[in-house]
């Protein structure tokens, strides 16, 4: 059985340079409490905004069953306990309001495959943190849906309805995490949607090792990025192609200021935080110092999609140094 730190006991065991560095893969305790005091002013941003409903008003994006799921993530990310910690009240009105916007016969929740592979994740990594017996049914559904998706689906991958005929990398790799995460939870996701949505993917990757968007062509970080994290969680390191994308991120990782640079930070940071200690080091002391000088005083930060959205991929983006959720395990 596995045993894991909450940031405060690690706080509180600094004094041991080793476990801080395991942890954390730094050696500085200064920036791990600096990390760590980022992260909870960016928690504190979202408690403090969450209504009654257990969403975001902040934008239309703040309703979004995906951009909750995605916050869910963030409270779960740092490892204070969902039932007994300090935003057990947020995370249980921000599950409840998930789980009601599941459609119970399909499995479906919200109404894009975005909001539902977020969701799925989100779903996936509640599930075994807390004893909410209502994770596991809702958990199969949602799965069982994208991999139904999936089977109707000529290319291999997924759109932006179930239904559809076409695909794109950005929803196939909602979808394909989404997966990945379910397998991690204990529920069976047969290894064809797995090989299928891979291969739809890698048809996409151009020569210099990024990805286009529905074609090997225009290729960009954030999908690019969304190519290799697959590839390494589907423990496909040793190929060309996950070789190649990792080449394609050291020479164009960047914080960028495009109006998608929270959604590309997001995956920017999983990815390669699965390449190696060395660039994930830099990357990650490079993206701690960007975040911390512009973050809010509210604790937040404001961009597409809204404040609750790249709040909350901001600190996904740092939560990878907590090591809590087992899909930001190595």
């Amino acid at each position: 059985m596995m045993i894991r730190l909450t940031p405060l006991v690690l706080l509180c065991l600094l004094g041991a340079p080793a476990l801080g560095q395991d942890l954390f893969e730094q050696s500085n305790d200064l920036l791990v409490r600096e990390i760590d005091g980022v992260y909870r002013r960016g928690l504190g941003y979202l408690a403090d905004t969450q209504d009654s409903r257990g969403c975001w008003p902040d934008t239309s994006y703040g309703s979004e069953p995906g951009v909750v799921g995605v916050a869910i993530l963030a409270f779960l990310a740092r490892g204070d306990d969902p039932e007994f910690g300090p935003y057990r009240v947020h995370y249980k009105k921000a599950m409840d309001y998930l789980l009601k916007a599941q459609n119970q016969k399909t499995g479906y929740i919200g109404s894009s495959m975005y909001n539902h592979g977020f969701s799925t994740l989100a779903l996936a990594e509640a599930y075994g943190l807390t004893n909410d017996l209502r994770l596991g049914p809702a958990l199969q559904k949602a799965t069982k849906l994208i991999v139904s998706s999936q089977k109707g689906n000529p290319k291999g991958g997924w759109r932006y309805s179930p239904e559809s005929q076409d695909a794109d990398t950005t929803v196939s790799g909602a979808q394909m995490v989404a997966l990945f995460a379910a397998r991690n939870a204990g529920v069976k996701v047969p290894q064809e949607a797995i090989d299928r949505g891979r291969a739809y993917l890698i048809s996409c990757q151009d020569s210099s090792g990024g990805f286009g968007y529905t074609t090997a062509s225009g290729a960009n970080l954030p999908r690019s990025a969304i190519g290799s994290l697959v590839l390494s969680l589907a423990k496909d390191t040793d190929s060309d192609a996950y070789k190649n994308s990792v080449e394609y991120l050291k020479k164009n990782a960047k914080f960028g200021d495009s109006g998608h640079k929270f959604y590309s930070l997001y995956y920017t940071s999983q990815a390669i935080f699965r390449t190696n200690a060395s660039f994930w080091n830099s990357w990650n002391s490079q993206n701690f110092k960007r975040l911390q000088s512009t973050q809010v005083d509210d604790g937040s930060w404001n961009g597409s999609y809204g404040k609750t959205f790249c709040t909350s991929a901001a600190l996904l983006s740092l939560a990878l140094n907590y090591r809590y959720l087992p899909i930001y395990e190595r």
